[in-house]
């Protein structure tokens, strides 16, 4: 009895919710790499598609969840921002199956290391937030990493940089949403925005007999089309865990998707760790360190300050 009430709280207090959606979003490259033999382009077209049938499903079930929607199209700037979402996390998905799909995991799970980086410095940048001396010292550490590690390894980590500086950038945009759009609403929109373009590619790749959507299997098809409730999914587990665990514990959390990433690429990806690019992380992983510790006492001296 006591370790079902446990249970209860463990998923009532949000912490079930935010390890799922970590969880799961470190476990992707998994899932890309049984989507083989479909190309990139291929697999994120259906991704929109499945998403996008996927959350109309469930906005079916919810009560004004249609009405929601059609609120949104009818206000330009709503739907201005998020079409810029949807191009934001379109390039973020295409280049994140690109990683995933190419042997490069690892400069995914950089990405996903320096992220929290970026997004702050995207806040000076562009909202004039200030940051602490120790943020100061975690984005300076985690550049002059990646510096180092493109002189030694003798490339740029693009791929990285792409996703950490897309997701960056997709965070900063729908800031502007003000909390005013619930996840479900905001995907339909983004997939919505998205479909034009995903028809078209899966259009070319029909035309051109290259697609592979229906002609490597019912196997193939329905891991193709499982892509709508492993990316909706998440995103549910997020806004339910959002609304209950603060916000310093869901931003240590984060780094158990990236971690997760680098042991799949390590562990079952085989792919190369060079001593210059271990290095590379651990300057990154110290940087990571810095700003969570940060964050965290600045969130303690906050709440006793209360």
């Amino acid at each position: 009895m006591k370790e079902a009430e446990q249970a209860h709280g463990f998923l009532k207090n949000g912490t079930g919710s935010i390890l799922g959606t970590y969880l799961l979003w470190g476990a992707l490259p998994l899932y890309f790499a049984l989507t083989a033999p479909a190309h990139a382009f291929e697999v994120v077209s259906a991704r929109v598609v499945f998403s996008l049938i996927f959350c109309v499903f469930l906005l079916a079930l919810t009560r004004g969840g249609f009405a929601r929607v059609i609120s949104l199209m009818k206000s330009p700037r709503m739907l201005g921002i998020l079409a810029a979402c949807a191009l934001l996390i379109g390039a973020n998905w295409t280049l994140y199956v690109v990683a995933t799909t190419s042997g490069h995991t690892l400069d995914a799970s950089l990405g996903y290391f320096i992220n929290p980086l970026v997004s702050v410095f995207l806040g000076v940048l562009f909202l004039g937030e200030r940051l602490r001396p120790a943020q100061w010292i975690a984005v300076a550490l985690a550049g002059i990493s990646i510096i180092l590690m493109s002189i030694f390894y003798g490339q740029v980590p693009w791929l990285g940089l792409g996703l950490a500086g897309s997701f960056g950038f997709y965070g900063l945009v729908k800031s502007k949403l003000g909390g005013k759009v619930t996840p479900l609403t905001s995907l339909t929109l983004e997939t919505l925005v998205l479909l034009p373009l995903a028809l078209l590619s899966m259009g070319i790749f029909f035309s051109t007999g290259t697609a592979t959507l229906v002609s490597e299997g019912s196997a193939h098809f329905w891991i193709l089309a499982a892509s709508g409730i492993i990316t909706a999914v998440p995103l549910l587990l997020f806004a339910d865990a959002a609304s209950k665990l603060p916000l310093n514990v869901i931003g240590m959390a984060q780094y158990i998707t990236p971690t997760l990433q680098f042991l799949i690429a390590f562990f079952i990806f085989d792919e190369p760790l060079t001593t210059e690019r271990l290095l590379g992380f651990i300057g990154i992983w110290i940087a990571c360190l810095i700003f969570a510790s940060s964050t965290m006492r600045h969130s303690r001296t906050a709440r006793k300050a209360q």
